[in-house]
């Protein structure tokens, strides 16, 4: 075997190795370079999958020589390749981000471990989205969760403790639904390989077993995707984690839980059994339509910033959730590559919040008065990862809500339209509530200099403003693969490519 064909585990690997590393280093420095390397090789090896997966091929990797579907699979299709390039690139920048940033905000006899939890939670999350095993999906997910939990708590303030513990226990009630659907569907097919369940669930699929199956997976992926209203741990567990953890889990987090349930309810159960016979089309609609209006409105009244940008996470899971309700591959389209369009909007927002960390020592929006011309990078940043918020050309939130948009009118269903356009009316309050704090209000004169962030910070917080324009514009990878990968999920052609 070449070295290429191992990257299917490799890019698990790495990372799951490089993190017990971190914590026998036990020096923050080398630790930071250690996860760096980490990060950066699954980059390669993502990048690597996806240039070999974009002509719809499909990787099948056996573990052990075994194969599937008794020995367990890791199975790389487009979307997963998709997905794992999206959680890899944001680690990447994170951890670039990383360094002076962890410094300041974790003690540093904590820093090794923290980096160590780091890597654990990336290797989940790669996991997750490489298994073909369902039973494996729920251990990689276990694995990701408690690193985020040990992530969380290590914030500065001390409602980071509560965050975390709050987090686990909704995590744990997701993380038993979900092992309950997956027995369930284990015991109508006795397998647990996806490819095989999504052969033999059809010949069982009318039964109260595989319905309960389909229901517990749904509540469950629903809370690990924070999806409206069991959203409930999300706004506390970004407002207090460490920036860097707020940075990585909002770009990545709630995106591979979209993946798990695209590749549970679309892959394994079909689309007719999923969008037809049962009613999940409609109930993510209404759930998807009162996410964007509810998480938009709660976003205006945050006077924490960060907790405001998680209200609008919520929002934001509200137009994917939305995109998967329309039941045609043009909205599945829009979901999926507002899963990419996100992270980025996201990653970029959060980092530039954690530069003014470094700074202020604060995200609470009176702290950031005149903040716009002493810093004035970070915070032009800012602005332009909020008009991607708020989808205005040419940035990719302006793409990923044209597709909704036309989606939603190629049923007729205006009134949709008309959600998505409220919803960016909402968006524009809330980001304009701290542009106009930061550019419009004077710096008390009491206040203590501030100064513009290191390089160092403000290096990979561009390179994402810059993604957030750029795959604005060219959108050749971004939303042809959204299109080919929506178009193999509902077993239809792929749409016209994109310019």
């Amino acid at each position: 075997m070449s070295f290429l064909e191992h990257l299917p585990v490799l890019i698990v690997i790495v990372p799951l190795m490089a993190a017990p590393i971190c914590v026998l280093l036990d020096r923050p420095r080398l630790a930071w370079l250690v996860a760096l390397i980490a990060a950066f090789s699954s980059l390669f090896c993502a990048i690597a999958l996806l240039s070999q997966v974009l002509d719809g091929s499909v990787i099948s990797y056996e573990l052990g020589g075994w194969a599937a579907p008794w020995g367990i699979e890791y199975r790389i299709d487009l979307l997963g390749a998709f997905v794992l390039l999206i959680v890899s690139a944001m680690a990447a920048a994170v951890l670039d981000f990383a360094k002076a940033s962890v410094e300041h905000e974790i003690p540093t006899d904590r820093i090794a471990r923290f980096y160590a939890a780091f890597l654990l939670a990336l290797a989940g999350l790669l996991g997750i989205v490489a298994t073909g095993d369902a039973f494996n999906v729920f251990v990689f997910l276990e694995i990701s969760s408690l690193a985020s939990y040990a992530l969380i708590s290590m914030g500065r303030d001390r409602r980071a403790l509560n965050a975390a513990f709050q987090y686990l226990v909704m995590g744990t009630i997701g993380a038993t639904f979900i092992l309950i659907g997956i027995g369930f569907l284990y015991m109508m097919t006795g397998t647990l390989n996806m490819q095989d369940l999504a052969e033999r669930l059809p010949a069982v699929a009318d039964t109260n077993t595989v319905r309960a199956g389909f229901a517990f997976l749904t509540v469950g992926i629903g809370l690990k995707l924070a999806m409206f209203p069991l959203h409930l741990w999300l706004p506390n567990a970004y407002a207090y984690a460490p920036s860097i953890v707020s940075a990585f889990l909002a770009a990545t987090a709630t995106k591979v839980a979209l993946y798990v349930m695209l590749r549970f309810m679309l892959g394994i159960f079909g689309v007719d059994f999923s969008l037809h016979e049962m009613p999940f089309a409609w109930i993510l609609m209404v759930l998807g339509v009162l996410g964007i209006l509810s998480g938009s409105l709660v976003a205006i009244y945050q006077d924490n910033v960060k907790r405001m940008l998680a209200y609008s996470s919520v929002a934001q899971i509200g137009y994917m959730v939305l995109g998967i309700a329309i039941a045609t591959t043009a909205g599945v389209t829009a979901a999926v590559l507002h899963m990419f369009n996100h992270a980025l909007m996201k990653g970029a927002l959060f980092l530039a919040l954690g530069a003014v960390v470094y700074r202020l020592g604060s995200v609470r929006l009176n702290d950031l008065s005149g903040l716009g011309w002493h810093m004035p990078w970070t915070m032009a940043a800012v602005v332009v990862g909020g008009l991607s918020l708020i989808g205005v050309p040419p940035t990719v939130g302006f793409i990923s809500k044209w597709y909704l948009v036309i989606a939603v009118l190629e049923h007729g269903w205006w009134p949709l339209a008309l959600v998505v356009l409220i919803g960016s009316v909402l968006a524009l309050i809330y980001v304009w509530r701290v542009l106009e704090v930061a550019y419009l209000r004077p710096r008390p004169a009491s206040a203590p200099p501030v100064s513009e962030a290191p390089l160092s910070m403000l290096i990979p917080v561009w390179l994402l403003v810059i993604a957030n324009i750029y795959f604005g514009i060219a959108t050749h990878l971004s939303v042809g693969s959204a299109e080919r990968a929506a178009a193999l999920l509902m077993g239809t052609a792929p749409m016209g490519g994109a310019q």
